[in-house]
Formats: C-alpha cells, sequence, structure tokens
C-alpha cells in the first residue's frame, strides 16, 4: 500500500491495482499558475521491478524480463480503459472486456480458502509474472465482492486520474470535487455567459 492510496482511503485489498494504474499520469492541468508534470513510473523494466518491489511484489533488485515489462504495460493499458468506462458500461463493452481479458490471460492465478470470506484467487508462483497477479487478483476479487465498481477514472480529460468512489451513492465522477469538479464546473458556466453573450 502506497501514500497516495492511504491517504484517498483506497481499501487495502485493491491498493495494488489503485496504484500500478496510477503509475501513469496524464496529468495535464494548471493549478496555482503551475503546469502538472506528466510522469510513467514504468519507464523500464528496472522501473517496474522497483515498483513491484515497493510493494512486496517482487523480491528488491529484481528486474523483470523485457517480455514482462510489455505484459505489465499491456496489462495497466487494459486496466486504464476498463476503468475509465461507467461501471454499467464496462460489463456491455465488448471490446473494453475482450482486451482486458487478453492482457490478464498470462498471469497464473490459483483459488485459496480465506476463512470466513471463503475462496478467492491469489498468485501463483513467485516470480514477476506471479507479482503482477496480485494485481490481476485484485480486480477478480473486487468485482466478485462489488468493490471495483467504486474504482473509477476522473472524468476530467486533465487529470485521468483513477480513484476509489467512497460517496455513499457511488456516482462520483471526479478524484476531487475541490479541484477537478471545480474547474469543470468553472468552465461549463463560462461557456454558457459565453453562449449567452453571443447569443
Amino acid at each position: 500500500m502506497s501514500k497516495e492510496s492511504r491517504r484517498f482511503q483506497v481499501p487495502d485489498a485493491l491498493a495494488n491495482s489503485y496504484d500500478f494504474a496510477n503509475s501513469l499520469d496524464l496529468r495535464h492541468f494548471v493549478h496555482h499558475g503551475v503546469q502538472h508534470p506528466q510522469a510513467d513510473e514504468l519507464e523500464d523494466a528496472a522501473a517496474l521491478g522497483a515498483w513491484m518491489a515497493r510493494r512486496k511484489l517482487n523480491e528488491a533488485g529484481k528486474v523483470p524480463s523485457s517480455a514482462t515489462f510489455e505484459t505489465a504495460l499491456a496489462l495497466r493499458g487494459a486496466i486504464r480503459d476498463y476503468l475509465e468506462r461507467d461501471p454499467a458500461d464496462r460489463r456491455r463493452e465488448t471490446s473494453i472486456k475482450d482486451a482486458l481479458d487478453r492482457a490478464m490471460a498470462r498471469f497464473p492465478l490459483r483459488v485459496t480458502s480465506v476463512g470466513k470470506d471463503g475462496l478467492k484467487l491469489a498468485p501463483a508462483g513467485s516470480d514477476a509474472m506471479a507479482g503482477l497477479s496480485a494485481v490481476v487478483a485484485e480486480l477478480y476479487n473486487g468485482a466478485a465482492n462489488g468493490s471495483l465498481d467504486r474504482l473509477k477514472m476522473c472524468a476530467s480529460e486533465e487529470c485521468k486520474r483513477v480513484f476509489f468512489d467512497r460517496s455513499k451513492p457511488g456516482t462520483r465522477r471526479w478524484c476531487q470535487s475541490t479541484l477537478c469538479g471545480n474547474r469543470h464546473k468553472t468552465r461549463t458556466y463560462r461557456e454558457r455567459l459565453k453562449r449567452e453573450r453571443e447569443a
């Protein structure tokens, strides 16, 4: 679990998925006059290995193969595309489901008993692919218990950050209403005023 997932109160059971999806930072808005820099925590295989080691998903200092690195990037892309959709649309859009299925197919998983909670998926093995399987297992377990529906992507085109929707009705659209939500409302208000002046 990262500082970021703790700060935004992401449940432990989805923290790796949240962090993995957000390892690509596409935010490009200006806040208080400062342009937010875009970044990719997984810029190469060594960076992926370090990212995984910090989350105890791989041995420290162990660099995944280039094939594992490419598979990880494909998985991240498919997860981000999936989370960008409204939860109801995720189950309807065949192309999004198929892309995620293809991205998850190579990850070794097993069913394990977890006491009072019954059964769940868990990584099989101990290599880098098995470490990344923890992310896939979280997605499955979250889908099974309904918590994955609360993992969403910010609706702001300038943000696209994944967040966990803690609102009671589960209908939040922005990662932070005071930032992305407020920017959207301000822009909409200005556009409406402009249309009214031009009418």
